[in-house]
């Protein structure tokens, strides 16, 4: 699984207020000069910030060149309006998809009707129907296990379809337990899948947000970082400087363990993030 160059990439959410929208080509010039393989946008539940995934795409594009991803998630959608889509990214000239499966929205009255693709190995499935080899696919990865899932091995069943359903990578969900990440690779070498794996980083700025992503994500937020985050959460720069130093040491533990790079959720802003990609020694690529 890291035999291919290793990829370091961004990822970026479209911005909910036009205060946020003004801010956002800022953020992306700064983050850009760290050179990565690539930005990828998010896509709101229910595709409810589908427009803003596109602008925010078409921004990177424009601004800095570097390869944009968008992500789209099937569950609420329909064929037309999926196919719609991926020929709207196509002629942009975007190459990269980060094929999901999307949470319901908040207002869904039913989670039994989740659209005509009610999985993420059938949106993979549907676009290597329809573009072939036009877009690298990446998919989600859970090493602690998806929140929804009945239980561990029935979630590893789940991904192992979305390979073989033609993904190329994986990105995987935040996680601050390095083991769990190599004993997830450990599975996928014995099950024979050999796609990239990266692991998805992201930087302690607030115990809050932290302990929220976690509980969302299903991820385990061990107890010592818990209980430094609760005695550190008045003191904001030492919080900073703490949760960054540990996300730090879990980078070097995945890099030097032979992950295939690391990918960066900024929550849109670009200081922790950009803190992170010097601790590791990440320069720009020429």
């Amino acid at each position: 699984m890291t035999s291919l160059a290793r990829t370091f990439s961004f990822e970026l959410g479209p911005p909910r207020t036009p205060e946020a929208a003004a801010k956002l080509p800022a953020t992306i010039a700064r983050l850009a000069e760290a050179k990565p393989d690539f930005f990828s946008v998010t896509y709101g539940a229910g595709g409810s910030t589908q427009e803003g995934t596109y602008e925010t795409i078409m921004t990177v594009a424009r601004n800095t060149g570097i390869e944009a991803a968008p992500h789209l998630t099937c569950i609420g959608s329909t064929r037309a309006g999926i196919a719609s889509q991926l020929v709207r990214y196509r002629e942009a000239g975007i190459r990269r998809i980060v094929a999901l499966r999307g949470d319901l929205p908040a207002t869904a009255l039913s989670p039994s009707a989740p659209g005509e693709f009610p999985y993420a190995n059938e949106l993979v499935r549907f676009i290597r129907a329809e573009h072939g080899g036009w877009f690298h696919i990446a998919v989600a990865a859970y090493p602690e296990m998806h929140p929804q899932a009945v239980n561990p091995a029935t979630d590893f069943a789940n991904f192992q379809r979305k390979v073989e359903a033609g993904a190329d990578s994986a990105l995987t969900q935040l996680f601050f337990n390095a083991d769990a990440y190599f004993d997830f690779l450990e599975r996928c070498v014995k099950a024979g899948m050999e796609i990239p794996v990266v692991p998805g980083v992201m930087p302690i700025t607030s115990y809050a947000n932290t302990a929220r992503f976690c509980s969302g994500c299903g991820a385990d937020l061990p107890r010592w970082i818990r209980l430094r985050l609760e005695e550190l959460q008045d003191d904001k720069s030492a919080l900073a400087d703490f949760g960054i130093e540990v996300v730090t040491r879990l980078g070097r533990t995945l890099l030097d363990g032979g992950a295939p790079g690391l990918h960066f959720y900024t929550l849109n802003q670009t200081g922790p993030a950009l803190r992170l990609w010097q601790n590791l020694g990440l320069p720009p690529k020429d």
